[in-house]
């Protein structure tokens, strides 16, 4: 494949960075439509408007630079969603072919994070890297160890290094600087000291680095086999995209609590959901505007009062309930349920799924949907998946929210659904079968009901990859596998958790999540015939835009 973001990445942030970005970005504008993307600067750049100049993609300053560096150094971990937002925004805008993106300045500020900061962001943006260092005062061993180190911080967070620049290299000294750097099997080139700080120094910067750097030659370094990482903050963001790119109607019962109302505002403002709020327009309103939201208008709201859409309710719920004898009246109290309100506009059509569980238990965002949206045509149960976005790729484990002690059918029927719940957030199945025991290790009752559900999984999808029963690490780890189940393709690289039963699934992904640092999305509720989802009573502002986003791309 071709590699078409091209991140620029040096332990320094100068001598001879500059140099390395004007050349590399003249160098892809010769193939390519490229955007300038710089993830962060501070407001003395005078750089970002030099490529800007040279890159034929047609963007301002204010599309191509992403946060300033002193609001990134405050919270870092923040910053990443918000640069990732505005990268593509601004390839969106541009509708570029490649963009290149020059990593962090030099600085009197000694932040001795900043050069994970930039490894992060590479892998976020899914971009190959250029690394540039300087030979200036260091010997050959010390230039071959920041090589090594700086390597290794890349690819720590899942990059991949396409090249290495060495900066301030006399040309008498090149050949014996390559072969310093041979062993590391990556293209090596060397530019001599040139100054570039402004403008007028860039036609003297470009000429020294095509007399050293051939364009065919960095065109080359980008045709790479790369198995990009899948961070969090990327995957958060395909959420929204997919989310926008097919727009839904999603219905928020609980337009009472702040938190729904911000991220409602979120995706509003972005124009990725229409939104339903239920409750009193003017009161939430009034509340957004203390709150400093500025786009709640753009909502549809919906009394529960309002008879235009309450009496056809009435009349839907009294025959979806007629064999429990429901009436009119009966109906009419079920109604004054916010949750249930909100299940029954997604009944009528006038919402294509529902997030609702903020301030409601499961149990009551979960039991109007199988009252009166039920399951899916040959489904027989409702469970509920996490995706869990780890620093590197994203999984399934289920069921953790709803199902206690499934029997194997059960169980079988639950990886059957997880497995769709992956394909359709663009991850490729691999499902693994929980238990103590890994493919015969262990024996007893709970090991037999997970085999069993193994073999019906089996039946029903010959084409699934699955294994089972197998014990977490090695469903997790290669090696673990590779020792407790030689031979098994699927083993060591689960993507699809199955657990045998709601202890321990929700037990596993609140502990990996609070012990790993992964976000954890969800649950989805999966085997309903519209989708309807829960939110954690202590969920975040972006919990709740990711699982409004997720369903919303459920719906499509």
């Amino acid at each position: 494949m071709t590699i078409t973001n091209v991140y620029i990445a040096s332990p320094e942030g100068a001598n001879g960075r500059n140099v390395v970005a004007y050349g590399v970005l003249k160098a892809l504008t010769t193939k390519y439509k490229t955007a300038v993307f710089r993830p962060a600067v501070s407001n003395h750049d005078h750089f970002t408007p030099v490529l800007l100049a040279a890159s034929n993609a047609g963007l301002g300053v204010a599309l191509s630079t992403g946060l300033d560096i002193h609001q990134v150094r405050r919270d870092k971990e923040a910053a990443r969603g918000d640069i990732v937002a505005a990268f593509n925004d601004a390839m969106n805008v541009s509708r570029a072919d490649a963009a290149l993106i020059v990593g962090t300045d030099k600085s009197h500020v000694n932040d001795p994070t900043t050069y994970e900061f930039n490894a992060n962001i590479a892998a976020d943006l899914q971009a190959g890297v250029f690394l540039a260092v300087c030979t200036i005062d260091r010997w050959p061993d010390e230039l071959k160890e920041t090589v090594q180190l700086s390597i290794e911080g890349m690819e720590k967070a899942g990059n991949k290094v396409l090249g290495i620049f060495v900066t301030g290299c006399e040309p008498r000294h090149s050949v014996s600087v390559k072969n310093t750097l041979a062993d590391f099997g990556l293209p090596v080139w060397t530019i001599p000291q040139t100054p570039f700080e402004d403008a007028a120094q860039a036609d003297a910067a470009l000429d020294a680095f095509q007399a050293n750097v051939p364009t065919e030659e960095v065109l080359r370094a980008l045709d790479a086999d790369v198995e990009f990482p899948v961070t969090s903050y990327a995957f958060q963001y395909s959420l929204l995209g997919r989310a926008k790119s097919n727009k839904k109607t999603i219905v928020l019962p609980e337009g009472e609590e702040d938190r729904i109302i911000k991220a409602a505002d979120y995706l509003l403002e972005r124009e990725i959901v229409n939104l339903i709020i239920v409750g009193d327009k003017d009161a939430i309103l009034a509340r957004g505007a203390e709150l400093g939201l500025k786009h709640l208008d753009r909502a549809r709201f919906q009394a529960k009062d309002d008879e235009n859409v309450l009496k056809p309710m009435v009349a839907k719920l009294c025959e979806l309930r007629a064999k429990k004898g429901m009436t009119e009246e009966q109906a009419r109290k079920q109604l004054a349920d916010a949750s249930y309100f909100g299940t029954m506009l997604v009944v009528l059509g006038y919402a294509d799924g529902l997030v609702s569980g903020s301030i409601n238990s499961t149990a009551n965002t979960v039991r109007p949907a199988l009252q009166v949206i039920k399951t899916k045509p040959g489904q027989k149960l409702v469970s509920g998946a996490f995706l869990m976005c780890f620093k590197d790729h994203v999984a399934v484990f289920a069921d953790c929210a709803i199902n206690l002690n499934p029997d194997a059918e059960q169980l079988a029927e639950i990886a059957l659904q997880s497995a769709e719940t992956a394909k359709a957030f663009g991850i490729e199945p691999k499902v693994g079968m929980l238990s103590y025991s890994t493919l015969g290790s262990g024996k007893g009752p709970d090991v037999d009901v997970v085999e069993e559900a193994t073999r019906i999984v089996k039946e029903k999808a010959p084409d699934l990859p699955v294994v089972g029963s197998i014990q977490f690490d090695a469903a997790w780890s290669p090696s673990v596998a590779a020792t407790k189940a030689k031979g098994n393709d699927v083993a060591g690289h689960v993507n699809v958790f199955v657990f045998p039963d709601l202890c321990a699934g929700n037990i596993a992904y609140k502990a990996v999540q609070r012990s790993s640092g992964a976000l954890a999305i969800g649950p989805v509720l999966q085997g309903l015939n519209k989708p309807v989802n829960d939110l954690s009573r202590g969920a975040l502002v972006q919990d709740i835009i990711n699982t409004i986003a997720l369903t919303a791309i459920e719906a499509q």
